[in-house]
C-alpha cells in the first residue's frame, strides 16, 4: 500500500470555542499522536480529508502527514485511528491520527466483502456476515484493502471460517482460525401456536358485523363515529 500525501495545519489554541470556529471554516480540528511524540493539535481541510477517506484503502490508507505551522518534525507518517461524527448532522466533528513506523507491524481491522451470488440465496437462505471486518498484524504498506469471499458455492448450512481467507504474503490475522465469518442459514419458518388441549380454537373476529336487532351501541362508539344524539 502507497502512502497519501495529506496537508495539515498546526493550531495552538485549544478548546470547544475554537474547534466551533475551525468547523465554520470547512476544517476538522484534530490530534496527531505516538508512542514516541507529544501530541500535536491539527486541523485539517474537509473536502481534503473526504479525497483521503475515498481511495481503495478507506479508513486503513498511510498517510504522509505534512503539517503547516511547525519548524521541526512538520512531517510523519501516520493512520487514521479514530474520526468522531456528530451525532446530529453526521458531520465529522474530529480525528486522531496514529504516528507509526514503516518497519513496524501494526493491528488493523480489514473488510470482508462477499462476492458474487449464493446459490442457497436463490432458494431462499440467508446470508449473514457474522464479521464484517478481520483483524490483521503485518507492516503498513502490506495492509490489504479488503477480504473477497467468493460466494458462488455456497449452500444452505454452509459457512467460510477465518482460516478460509486468502492472506497476502507477511499479513497474519490475530483471529480464531475457526471463527466464522459468513454463514448461509436456512429460511425462517413462522410457528403457528396450536391450541392447547381441550380449547376450542378461537373464532375468527368478524369486520363490519351488523348490529343486531335491539341491541345497544355504546355511547362512545356513536362518539367516535362523529355522531349526535337528538
Amino acid at each position: 500500500m502507497k502512502t497519501v500525501e495529506l496537508k495539515v495545519a498546526h493550531r495552538e489554541n485549544l478548546g470547544k470555542g475554537h474547534a466551533r470556529r475551525i468547523r465554520r471554516e470547512n476544517r476538522i480540528p484534530a490530534i496527531l499522536y505516538g508512542s514516541k511524540l507529544a501530541p500535536v493539535a491539527l486541523s485539517v481541510d474537509l473536502k481534503e480529508f473526504k479525497k483521503v477517506l475515498k481511495t481503495g484503502a478507506g479508513e486503513n490508507v498511510i498517510l504522509t502527514l505534512k503539517i503547516d505551522g511547525l519548524k521541526k518534525d512538520s512531517e510523519h507518517t501516520a493512520r487514521i485511528k479514530d474520526i468522531q461524527v456528530d451525532p446530529v448532522t453526521d458531520a465529522f466533528s474530529h480525528v486522531d491520527f496514529n504516528a507509526i513506523s514503516l518497519t513496524e507491524k501494526i493491528r488493523v481491522q480489514v473488510p470482508v466483502h462477499a462476492k458474487g451470488e449464493a446459490p442457497g440465496v436463490k432458494e431462499g437462505g440467508v446470508l449473514e456476515h457474522i464479521h464484517r471486518e478481520v483483524e490483521v498484524e503485518c507492516l503498513p504498506t502490506q495492509i490489504p484493502e479488503k477480504f473477497e469471499v467468493v460466494v458462488d458455492q455456497m449452500k444452505i448450512g454452509d459457512s467460510v471460517h477465518v482460516r478460509e481467507l486468502a492472506m497476502p504474503e507477511g499479513v497474519v490475522s490475530t483471529m480464531d482460525p475457526d471463527e466464522v465469518i459468513l454463514a448461509l442459514h436456512a429460511p425462517m419458518k413462522e410457528e403457528v401456536a396450536a391450541p392447547a388441549e381441550g380449547e376450542a380454537p378461537s373464532e375468527p373476529e368478524v369486520i363490519g358485523k351488523k348490529k343486531e336487532e335491539g341491541e345497544a351501541v355504546p355511547e362512545a362508539a356513536e362518539k367516535e363515529k362523529g355522531g349526535e344524539k337528538k
